[in-house]
């Protein structure tokens, strides 16, 4: 049972439970992009969200991967493990896009010749920088081997993911992962893994089915995640 809200983000908000080692996250509607510069309601994507990270946290624990998921409750809400966030976000890129094709002038859509994992720093006001291993260490984010852990973890994620959405037409260009501590000090995959965290291009026509929809003015953003969920679910 929910007991209190905890915490409203821009697309999710959590809940304290009667067992105080779980949260209950609900999905929201609410989308934005440019560091909430732009505001939308888009009414259906947040059940659409909860669907597909259910189903990919579900694909993470099959091959091996521990992560904050426990089970779904209804269209809106998840039940996960309690962690607390570390304020990092891991960035695994396969194709260049976004970010760093602007960075590094690489051409969207370029393979790059290995996969990159990037850190930033999530705190809102600095506009969640890149960061590299010495920030982090002189911010007291996380140790060294917790970065191992992270980097580690996140290509292992990687190497579920790619080859199982390519069986499903989808290429997956990049992706970013949130991770939080449990109580015992163990590292899991927590947040969400949905078209709002993933960039997601059709095998055949490099259509895109994720939130760069949104961020580019394409429209079509709930059928766009709702041909991820399909395709996803297709045998």
């Amino acid at each position: 049972m929910k007991v209190a809200q905890l915490y409203e983000g821009k697309a999710k908000i959590i809940y304290s439970t009667t067992q105080p080692d779980q949260l209950i996250v609900y999905y929201k509607d609410d989308t934005t992009a440019g560091d909430g510069a732009k505001k939308a309601q888009i009414q259906g994507k947040g059940p659409l969200n909860l669907k597909i990270s259910d189903y990919f946290f579900r694909l993470l624990e099959a091959g091996g991967v521990r992560t904050h998921f426990i089970e779904t409750l209804n269209e809106r809400e998840m039940l996960v493990k309690k962690v607390q966030i570390i304020p990092l976000e891991v960035v695994v890129r396969n194709i260049a896009a976004g970010s760093i094709s602007k960075r590094l002038g690489l051409p969207e859509g370029e393979r790059l010749p290995r996969t990159v994992v990037e850190f930033y720093y999530k705190n809102d006001e600095l506009h969640d920088p890149l960061v590299n291993r010495d920030h982090i260490l002189a911010l007291g984010i996380a140790t060294e081997e917790e970065m191992d852990k992270l980097k580690e973890a996140a290509l292992r994620v990687n190497s579920i993911l790619e080859p199982h959405l390519l069986e499903k037409d989808i290429i997956l260009v990049d992706f970013k992962l949130e991770f939080g501590r449990t109580q015992t000090g163990e590292i899991l995959p927590a947040d969400e893994i949905s078209p709002d965290s993933c960039r997601f291009w059709d095998k055949q026509s490099l259509q895109k089915l994720d939130k760069d929809r949104f961020r580019r003015d394409l429209g079509s953003v709930v059928e766009a995640y709702a041909e991820v969920y399909r395709r996803l679910c297709r045998q």
